[in-house]
């Protein structure tokens, strides 16, 4: 991996086929974002597989970075989001799903609250569904506007039917600490949400009140396919991912203010 570039965003994206036709708005929404002087985003897209049927839609621009998989060989978002890792030589990921938007302003609020407070490792922010008739859809549940504590997110989610108060698409996170962590969670599918709890249990994060996040609704999208609802394989899901993130919790592990590095 080369030399972290300090002030700089990677924006990380896994596509497949069907969502690729999206990445020009995402893009669009990409290109509409103001960042603080001597500040740059850079888009890491990775492909889950190699196909024929994404690169036509991604944008010539050179500031956008596209890999594929090898042929025949998929292993979901959060496999190729981990891999577009070797890529994110910025000091911050900020997850961009091929089908969503980013509103204005998104990035540079997320950006602001991590370089405010060097003991936030992470920063989240509201989201509007956005459905097929262009419409948007808000949904109750928000936490205050501000800092989220360690064991924040996992209490809830545990207490509320496996459902994070704050939506793990919307993430900004330290490259260190995401790297400590180990990515995305070798899973099916609740890989983000195992990614969320697990840094909630080694870092204070940060919610947004203003929407940073348009978040599609269609029919091809993974989440609303019947496997993603599979009661055996959901609790299964569930079972690992709060199991790494109690372990994380119980070891003490901690980012220290104004490092990179883990301490206890």
């Amino acid at each position: 991996m080369s030399a972290v570039v300090n002030r700089r965003v990677v924006i990380v994206t896994a596509v497949h086929g069907p969502s690729a036709p999206f990445l020009p708005e995402a893009y669009a929404s990409l290109c509409a974002q103001e960042l603080p002087d001597g500040w740059e985003w850079r888009w890491v897209i990775r492909e889950d597989g190699r196909t024929q049927d994404v690169r036509p839609h991604v944008p010539d621009d050179p500031r956008v970075v596209f890999h594929q998989g090898r042929h025949g060989r998929q292993g979901g978002p959060g496999v190729a989001r981990t891999m577009a890792l070797a890529h994110a030589d910025g000091a911050y990921v900020k997850v961009l799903d091929a089908d969503d938007r980013l509103t204005p302003g998104a990035l540079a609020r997320d950006l602001a609250a991590l370089e405010a407070d060097p003991s936030i490792g992470w920063a989240t922010s509201r989201v509007l569904d956005l459905l097929p008739d262009g419409s948007t859809a808000g949904f109750p549940g928000d936490p205050a506007h501000g800092p989220i504590e360690r064991g924040e997110v996992l209490d809830f989610w545990r207490a509320n039917g496996f459902r994070a108060q704050v939506h793990p698409a919307t993430l900004l996170v330290r490259r260190d600490l995401l790297l400590a962590v180990g990515g995305w969670m070798a899973l099916p599918a609740s890989e983000d949400t195992g990614l969320l709890l697990a840094l909630n249990c080694v870092s204070r994060g940060w919610f947004t009140e203003d929407v940073g996040l348009l978040y599609r609704k269609w029919e091809g999208q993974e989440t609303g396919q019947a496997s993603h609802v599979d009661p055996a394989e959901r609790d299964a899901r569930m079972a690992v991912v709060e199991a790494r993130a109690r372990a994380l919790a119980s070891f003490g592990w901690r980012l220290p203010e104004g490092t990179g590095d883990f301490d206890r």
